[in-house]
């Protein structure tokens, strides 16, 4: 044990400290990853109980596998911005939201590099992860660094990877997702890519400039938000002529080539896909050019909690409910399967909308017992007439059917098309899917 312990003090030694300045869903598994490959990892962030949370190996995020990395390797987490003088490296994964008006804030990443900034020195590698516009690298950020008085590309090397990650999933994950790189310098960007290459087990890319690397990632972004909105114009259309989109998707996915199958659902959640878009947009109106086709997309996609509600009002009717005054149950608040992430969450709109109707609603979900107004699913579902599922957890795909008729659910809309429909039918429930 002893013989092991000096060898990973060893290696931590070899490959000196990194800076992770952001712990959150990106910034927590690349620093846990970092320090199991050897690095003596600091942690900036914002929250005084996070990073104690963190120094003593808890995890203040719901992914199973940072609790395990985390619980087995701690490493030294703090609201101080002076750790980073102490990094060969320093990578920012702070969030980049929008505002009120869809406009991206850029203020936490400015705010970081400018603290970062104080700090800075000779000979430093920053890499930011956080999803910015193309341009924002060199017109914004790098300014910023510079009050340091030093320069980029002379005294320090300022490099783009932009982040990739999928909570939840299994098998792509911060180790396992292949990168792109761009830098300010080509021996800057050699420099970000050795780094990477020494934490992640997947390829790398270099890209050809800091623009190329942040349009990478919007362009990944808004191609999922694009075949999403295709898809849920679809399943709107194909209710109407009274056929279920899944059968058309599962038939069109036999075809070998120039098909990749998406889903509809009730909304689109998260950090990346409903907000990534926006960014372009707003870049691109800037300098004179107007992205139909993105605002178009958004607009679509912004609009299924409204649709998904009018599913519940019209399924309501059917079985003579008003949606004023009845009690309607929400599962699910996070925005995507069995985790606590609830950024962008569909579930806030749907449920803001039910209660501007007069619905009386009620909301569990596992994961985030803080956003529930009971304790269990049966509290639940013994209260309420209907039901939305807008988040597909394991543990709501589990419910046997007969506790649907033992609670005489009357009505319930599938936002995700993941239950039984024929099974919920023979149980006496009204079911209503997304294009199904």
């Amino acid at each position: 044990m002893r013989s092991k312990k000096r060898a990973i003090r060893s290696q931590k030694t070899r490959k000196g400290a990194l800076a992770v300045v952001g712990l959150g869903y990106v910034g927590l598994p690349l620093a846990c990853l970092a320090v199991e490959k050897g690095y003596k990892v600091l942690g900036v962030v914002r929250s005084q109980k996070k990073a104690e949370m963190i120094s003593a190996g808890v995890s203040p995020i719901d992914d199973v596998r940072v609790r395990k990395n985390l619980k087995k390797n701690p490493f030294l987490a703090t609201t101080d911005f002076s750790v980073v003088k102490k990094a060969k490296a320093i990578i920012v994964c702070v969030p980049t939201p929008v505002d009120h008006a869809y406009n991206p804030d850029y203020g936490p990443v400015i705010d970081a590099c400018k603290k970062i900034a104080k700090h800075l020195h000779k000979g430093q590698l920053i890499i930011i992860e956080s999803t910015i516009n193309p341009g924002t690298c060199e017109e914004v950020l790098l300014p910023v660094l510079e009050t340091s008085g030093l320069h980029a590309g002379k005294d320090f090397t300022l490099a783009h990877c932009p982040e990739r990650i999928d909570p939840g999933n299994a098998k792509w994950n911060v180790r396992t997702i292949p990168r792109v790189i761009g830098a300010y310098t080509k021996k800057g960007r050699a420099k970000a890519i050795r780094l990477y290459e020494s934490i992640i087990d997947a390829p790398i890319r270099p890209m050809e400039s800091l623009k190329a690397a942040e349009a990478t990632k919007i362009m990944e972004n808004s191609f999922r938000d694009i075949n999403i909105a295709f898809v849920n114009e679809m399943a709107q259309s194909f209710s109407k002529l009274g056929i279920d989109i899944l059968d058309v998707i599962e038939g069109a996915q036999t075809k070998p080539f120039a098909f990749l199958a998406h889903y509809p659902s009730c909304g689109v959640g998260g950090h990346c896909i409903p907000v990534d878009p926006y960014y372009l947009i707003e870049r691109a109106r800037q300098i004179g050019f107007d992205h139909k086709f993105l605002k178009l997309a958004r607009e679509i996609n912004n609009g299924m909690p409204e649709y998904t509600v009018k599913q519940l009002i019209e399924a309501l009717n059917q079985v003579a409910l008003p949606v004023k005054g009845t009690k309607v149950g929400i599962l699910g608040v996070a925005y995507k399967a069995n985790i606590d992430d609830v950024r962008e969450s569909p579930s806030f709109r749907i449920q803001e909308r039910l209660r501007e109707l007069g619905a009386q609603v009620e909301v569990y979900d596992p994961h985030v017992p803080q956003k529930s107004t009971v304790e269990s699913l049966e509290a639940l579902l013994s209260k309420v007439d209907a039901v939305i599922l807008v988040t597909n957890h394991q543990a709501f795909l589990d419910i046997p059917n007969k506790l649907w008729k033992k609670y005489h659910v009357k009505v319930l809309i599938d936002g995700k098309n993941a239950l039984d429909k024929s099974a919920l039918q023979k149980a006496g429930v009204h079911y209503r899917g997304i294009g199904r």
